[in-house]
C-alpha cells in the first residue's frame, strides 16, 4: 500500500471513530470526551480512564493504548486487524470502551 492510501484509509478510521464518539455521547450517558491532535484521538471516561489511538505512518499502523495493553493493527484489505491477535480494530476498541466505561458502547467504521 503507498503511503497515501495508507492516509486515506488511517483517516478514514480515525474520522469513524470521532462519529462513534459523537453517536455515544448522543445515544447513552457514557458521557465521553474525545480530542484529536492531528493523528492521535484521546478518548477520555469519567473517572478520568483514557484510550488513545494514534497513526504510525512508518510502520502504516494504526496503534490502541488502553488498560489492558497495547495493540497495533494492520489495514488487510477490509478491515484494520491486531498484529497479534487478528481481532478487528472497531470491535476491541468496543470492548476496550466498554470495560472502562463500564456502560456496553460499540465503535463502528
Amino acid at each position: 500500500m503507498t503511503d497515501s492510501e495508507y492516509m486515506d484509509l488511517a483517516e478514514a478510521a480515525l474520522d469513524a471513530i470521532e462519529r462513534s464518539c459523537d453517536r455515544i455521547n448522543d445515544d447513552t450517558e457514557a458521557d465521553l470526551d474525545n480530542q484529536r491532535v492531528g493523528g492521535m484521538i484521546t478518548i477520555t471516561f469519567r473517572g478520568g480512564s483514557q484510550l488513545i489511538v494514534n497513526l504510525q505512518k512508518p510502520l502504516q499502523e494504526i496503534w490502541l493504548a488502553a488498560k489492558s495493553g497495547g495493540y497495533h493493527y494492520r489495514y488487510d484489505g477490509h478491515a484494520w486487524l491486531d498484529t497479534k491477535t487478528s481481532q478487528e480494530l472497531f470491535a476491541n476498541l468496543s470492548r476496550e470502551a466498554t470495560a472502562q466505561a463500564g456502560v456496553a458502547l460499540e465503535f463502528t467504521a
